[in-house]
């Protein structure tokens, strides 16, 4: 443990993470405002020791909604890269292994999916199923699907020709069992780089759905739509999208900090040549 926190973009990007955690946590301790409150005799207010950030053209507290809003971009983030995770890393596992026809199918899928850009498909994917949080969650989750395939297909490939893989078919096992306790743990070192870039890339997607105006509907803030709402006041009121804007750049900043550093960890080359 105490290797791993050496490691300084471990340590930065951990720290982001762990902080943005929890102030979404803690969200309703942080301020004496509700995101949805209304007072429209302070709008486009700049920040101020009432309100530290200053309000929105409805008079909402900006602070209050980035706190909030940071549950809900989180979350939805959290759940798509899961799903993406989940459904990536076993086709992967499986087309890499099983190869033949499965792989061949799988592939061609996986290209026709990378042939369109993620946020278009995204968009693709959110117009049709709707605005709603967990239609979200598969809009931004379905495009991440193909990294975290080729990432465990490429590492199967890599797995299935050592020698206890060899082993374990050689004493009987199935190929269910050789997958589930052979190849996919030592596939997941791999994956768990790419995780923390794929929640930087799912915090983008989701403000970028979110500043279009097919994120979250009202009145529940999210990052991107707190950006949204401001940016007809950008120069008026430049603070009702700065800030939100900066904390998703901070963010995703620490989830690609928390990569560099796992990537440089687990990869024994990278630690060899950095030494």
């Amino acid at each position: 443990m105490g290797a791993v926190l050496r490691n300084k973009h471990i340590a930065a990007g951990g720290a982001i993470i762990a902080l943005m955690i929890a102030m979404a946590a803690f969200a309703p301790l942080l301020t004496p405002y509700g995101f949805g409150e209304l007072d429209f005799a302070v709008k486009n207010q700049p920040p101020s020791a009432q309100h530290i950030m200053g309000t929105d053209p409805y008079g909402r507290d900006v602070w209050c909604r980035i706190a909030y809003g940071a549950r809900v971009s989180l979350t939805v983030s959290l759940v798509a890269v899961a799903i993406a995770i989940s459904c990536g890393s076993l086709l992967g596992v499986a087309s890499g292994y099983m190869r033949g026809r499965l792989d061949f199918a799988l592939g061609r899928i996986i290209d026709v999916m990378m042939a369109f850009p993620a946020i278009l498909l995204s968009l693709i994917i959110g117009v049709v199923l709707g605005a709603s949080v967990r239609n979200m969650c598969f809009s931004i989750g379905i495009p991440l699907i193909p990294i975290f395939y080729r990432v465990a297909r490429g590492a199967t490939l890599n797995v299935g020709g050592r020698t206890y893989v060899t082993a374990s078919r050689s004493i009987g096992s199935g190929r269910l069992r050789t997958m589930a306790w052979h190849v996919l743990p030592n596939v997941l070192p791999q994956i768990f780089v790419v995780l923390s870039v794929g929640m930087g890339g799912s915090i983008l997607a989701e403000a970028s759905l979110g500043f279009l105006g097919l994120g979250i509907p009202q009145p529940t803030p999210s990052w991107g739509l707190i950006v949204n709402e401001g940016k007809a006041h950008i120069f008026a009121a430049p603070w009702t999208t700065a800030f939100s804007g900066g904390f998703i750049a901070l963010t995703v900043l620490g989830f690609n900090l928390l990569g560099d550093g796992l990537r440089d960890f687990l990869d024994p080359k990278l630690k060899g040549a950095g030494g």
